[in-house]
């Protein structure tokens, strides 16, 4: 199948920049405060980490091609530094694609809608290439994510995996 490339995409606020290994050292700060693992779990990664995770992610798909990875960190728009990242991984299924989608902001610039907003830039870019279905998954208590899903018009399912509540559209 012929995937898109990931490309630079913009709204009113943000900037969303495709990934590249370069983003590790501004990400490592975003990701090191402890509040981003109080649903997902896990720990703030090191700077090593963070590199060798986006060098594998910016291959952007997987080993046998079946799933395209798509990443982007977010930024303000006149501001070079991140705050958080959106990420979807497509593959077939059926005759559509869907989309797992993603997103992390830092506490910092929380509750002022970035969150959805980010990922509905990339949302909207991936209907733009054929995405025709979406699917995140959020912990039950996580109250903040659970408003980014419905603002993507996901809606809950019974289904859950890790603790997380399968959300689709």
């Amino acid at each position: 199948m012929h995937w898109p490339n990931v490309e630079p995409v913009a709204s009113k606020r943000l900037r969303l920049e495709p990934l590249s290994v370069e983003h590790a050292r501004g990400m490592v700060g975003v990701l090191a405060d402890a509040a981003i693992y109080e649903y997902t779990g896990g720990e703030p990664p090191s700077f090593e980490q963070l590199r060798h995770r986006y060098a594998a992610q910016a291959v952007g798909h997987s080993a046998d091609g079946s799933q395209r990875w798509f990443n982007w960190i977010v930024k303000l728009r006149d501001s070079e530094a991140p705050i958080g990242f959106v990420q979807a991984t497509v593959e077939q299924s059926g005759p559509g694609l869907v989309a797992e989608i993603a997103w992390v902001i830092s506490p910092l610039h929380r509750g002022n809608g970035i969150a959805s907003e980010a990922t509905n830039v990339m949302t909207t870019w991936l209907r733009s290439k054929g995405v025709t279905s979406f699917v995140a998954h959020v912990h039950p208590a996580h109250y903040a994510s659970i408003g980014v899903a419905r603002n993507q018009g996901l809606h809950q399912t019974p289904l859950a995996k890790n603790g997380e509540i399968r959300w689709e559209s």
